[in-house]
Formats: C-alpha cells, sequence, structure tokens
C-alpha cells in the first residue's frame, strides 16, 4: 500500500482543500502519512497571500528532493495558489517536480499522480531515464463547478470540528492581493449540498462547522436569489442552524461590503453562532483603504463592530492589518493605531506589506523599506498583545463554555478547548470523557493568548 504526504501552507481554505484530497488518495488505497521519508508520492498545498509563504513552499519541496536519491519513484507534486499562478515556471525551480495541480483541479491530484506512481513502479527502476521522461503533468485550467469538488472529509478523523468549503473564488479586487487571479471568480455550492455535509459530519461527532469562503458573507449574491430580504448566506447559516447534532457555527472571513443588517441581526435569533467573528479591517487610514482597492471607510467597519456588538454583547473580534503598504505615512498608521484601540480586538494578525507580481500595489510608487515596515509591525503588535493579554487576564475567575477538541499541541497530557469567543483554553482531566463535549470551565489563570481552565462537569 503506498504512502502520501502532504504538507499545507496558508488559510484554513488550504487546510479543507488538503482534506479533500487526503480523502481521495485514502479512497484510491493510500495511507496518509505524516513521515515524509515514508511516502511514495509528496505533495505541497502553497499558498501565494505572502512571499514567504511561497518560499517556504519552494524550499520545502527543493529539500524534500532527496528522498528520491533513496526511492527513484517517489512523485512530488505542487497544488494550491502558487501552483495556479505559476505554472510550468515551476517545473525549470524545481528539477524534481512532477506535478502541478491548480486551485479548481484538487479532485484530479490523485489521478495524476497515481498515474505517474504505477507507471514508475511498472518500469525497471535500474533505468531512471526512463523512470522520469515525459511524466510531468502541468494543470491549471479553470474548470467549470470545480467548487462542487470539495465536499468529502477523511473518514477516519475524530475531531469534533471541521471546516465546510461553501464557495470559490473572489470577485474582489483589492490591490494588494493575488487571490482572484489564483481562486477564479465566486463560485458557490448549493445550499442543500453544504447541509447535506453538514448532517453527515453531524452523524460521525462533528459538533462545530467553520463556513469556509474568501469572502464568505457574499457566497451565492450572483447565483441566488434573497427571501424575504435575507441574502444566500443567511439563508445558508439557518439551514446549517437547523442541522441536528451541529451546536456551534462559525464562518471565515467576512468582508465589510457584505456584513448587512440582516447578518447582524442573524445573531438575535440564532444561538448555533459562536459570539466571534473575523473581521479583516486592513487599514485605519481612508486614504490607504482607497488605494487597496477597499471600498468601504473606516467609520462604517468601526459602525459594523458596534452595531454586532450590540447584537451579540460578548462578541469578540479578531481581525487582520496591513502595515507598511505603499504610501502610507505616519499619519495614516497613526490612525490604524487609534482604530485598533477604539475597537480594542481580541487580536489582530499583523502582517508586513509584501509586493505580489501582477498586482497593482506592487507598481505604485512610494514602497517603504522593510525597516519601515518591520518598525510599524513592532509598535502595532505591542498595542495588540498589550490589548489582548489585558482581555484575557480579565477573564480569570469566570466559568466559560468550551468545546474540548482533543490534546493539546504543546502538551499531550493536557487537553485544548475553545469558548464561543474563539479563546483557547488549557484543560486537565481524562480525554474519554471531555473530548467532543461541550459543557462549562471555570478559568483559573492566563498566560497572555491562553487560559487555563478547571472542567466543571458531571
Amino acid at each position: 500500500m503506498p504512502n502520501v504526504f502532504i504538507k499545507t501552507y496558508g488559510c484554513q481554505m488550504n487546510q479543507r482543500d488538503s482534506e479533500q484530497v487526503a480523502r481521495m488518495f485514502t479512497e484510491g488505497g493510500y495511507t496518509v502519512t505524516g513521515d515524509e521519508f515514508e511516502a511514495d508520492a509528496i505533495l505541497v498545498n502553497t499558498c501565494s497571500v505572502r512571499d514567504q509563504a511561497e518560499q517556504k513552499a519552494l524550499g520545502k519541496m527543493g529539500h524534500m528532493g532527496k528522498h528520491r536519491t533513496l526511492k527513484p519513484h517517489v512523485v512530488y507534486g505542487f497544488m494550491g495558489c502558487m501552483a495556479q499562478s505559476r505554472g510550468q515556471e515551476l517545473f525549470q525551480n524545481i528539477p524534481h517536480l512532477d506535478v502541478v495541480v491548480g486551485t479548481q483541479k484538487y479532485h484530479k491530484v490523485f489521478e495524476y499522480v497515481d498515474t505517474i506512481l504505477q507507471s514508475r513502479l511498472e518500469r525497471r527502476m535500474d533505468d531512471l531515464e526512463l523512470a522520469y521522461k515525459g511524466d510531468h503533468i502541468c494543470d491549471v485550467a479553470e474548470e467549470k463547478d470545480s467548487q462542487n469538488t470539495i465536499k468529502d472529509h477523511v473518514n477516519t478523523t475524530t475531531d469534533p470540528t471541521a471546516f465546510v468549503s461553501i464557495m470559490q473564488g473572489c470577485n474582489m479586487k483589492c490591490s494588494y492581493c493575488i487571490v482572484p487571479d489564483t481562486r477564479g471568480r465566486e463560485r458557490g455550492r448549493p445550499i442543500a449540498d453544504i447541509v447535506a455535509e453538514c448532517t453527515t459530519l453531524a452523524s460521525r461527532g462533528v459538533k462545530e462547522v467553520t463556513l469556509l469562503g474568501q469572502i464568505v458573507n457574499l457566497y451565492g449574491r450572483t447565483e441566488f436569489p434573497k427571501v424575504d430580504g435575507k441574502s444566500p448566506f443567511v439563508q445558508l447559516l439557518e439551514a446549517v442552524h437547523e442541522v441536528e447534532g451541529i451546536e456551534r457555527i462559525r464562518f471565515t472571513s467576512p468582508h465589510p461590503v457584505g456584513f448587512r443588517d440582516d447578518l447582524i441581526t442573524a445573531f438575535t435569533y440564532l444561538p448555533k453562532l459562536c459570539s466571534h467573528i473575523h473581521f479583516p479591517m486592513q487599514s485605519g487610514s481612508d486614504k490607504i483603504l482607497k488605494a487597496m482597492r477597499r471600498p468601504y471607510k473606516n467609520e462604517k467597519f468601526v459602525e459594523i463592530i458596534k452595531k454586532m456588538k450590540t447584537a451579540r454583547p460578548d462578541m469578540a473580534v479578531t481581525t487582520d492589518i496591513i502595515v507598511g503598504f505603499p504610501g502610507e505615512t505616519e499619519e495614516d498608521f497613526i490612525d490604524t493605531l487609534n482604530t485598533v484601540k477604539e475597537l480594542e480586538f481580541d487580536n489582530c494578525f499583523v502582517f508586513r506589506y509584501s509586493q505580489r507580481r501582477n498586482t497593482p500595489a506592487a507598481e505604485m510608487l512610494e514602497q517603504h523599506t522593510e525597516q519601515t515596515k518591520e518598525d510599524r509591525n513592532q509598535r502595532l503588535l505591542t498595542l495588540v498583545n498589550e490589548i489582548a493579554q489585558r482581555k484575557n487576564h480579565a477573564l480569570v475567575g469566570s466559568v466559560q463554555e468550551v468545546l474540548c477538541t482533543g490534546p493539546s499541541k504543546s502538551n499531550a497530557d493536557t487537553l485544548n478547548s475553545r469558548t464561543p469567543q474563539n479563546k483557547i483554553v488549557i484543560l486537565e482531566g481524562n480525554p474519554d470523557r471531555l473530548v467532543g463535549k461541550v459543557f462549562k470551565a471555570e478559568i483559573t489563570g492566563c498566560t497572555g493568548y491562553t487560559l487555563y481552565g478547571t472542567p466543571l462537569i458531571d
């Protein structure tokens, strides 16, 4: 039985895509291994949001080429956004690469890899030139209805949480972002199919689903009608809310453009919606937002957050912010700092602007030095950390509802859990009794971003 190793870089959508690929390999008789040295096929699912992510993927694939000296039949493949954007170019950079598959062709990965592997295993492996001749495959073409192919999950998982892809693509044209070119235009799955997937997950013990889309709250806006004034996304939330066994619903990441009153109101009557949104702000400066082609002003962003906290007073908000965008002055950066102080995010992912080829921002004048980007990055992080840690320490002594998800990554003797506000709580207790359960826990300590608690369960 052959083994496949899959390394994933980037966002939750990439993780979900990798799971779909893993499912196809297990159905084809492969074992998914976490040890690249055991692998007969090595796949890297790539991200192009930042240059650093691309360099990590290229470095990892280059380093893993050494395995071919011991196992000449190993098949190497790139998937995902970098594969989509670079295509044939990757074969020049990575001599041992065999397969490049774009973002609309995940359902083809198994077929391509298995065909090459079986062919190599059937050949005389002492004839290495013959073994590699003509094996390169590059498929980055668009494919109709590709969004409907990310629907299966690995059967062996016991994780009480799951990602559910509801759409692919993005119609926005943010000046710094390569995603519309790598993921294509918005394409939503039918509500009935998504509900069926969630129902199957619930039957396997999944308690929490996270609905995924590049701009998740714009789901279905060009394909499905409004009903009773409710957007397709709110209709979807209502339908998933009815799935028996699903106790928590999350979604990521929404855009201010699609954050209308019907979605805000949904938090008042859908209790399974978790009290957390990850809501990318990107900048607190109207001038920079305009340069980024983000079609909202800072005042509108702040207004939405305040409406959300009125609808759900215990709402936690996290965000993304880019610092050092071309043309960002000190005054623009101060506007961002002031908005962070006003909104007091529970966490913030701060990114130094990274030039991405074929994006308008890469050609803008007034590109900042890495020193300026790093200075602003550290100043913002200092503020973000102070706010987040203060808010977390204030929870000590309170009782919070948690979902226990399994062993802690840093200490297998403890258990990981999350509150509806997406805050990590480390617990001690019997995993057979706690994992997969929703229960109350008393928060007994805090080390900054991590909370510690005692289960309050009979």
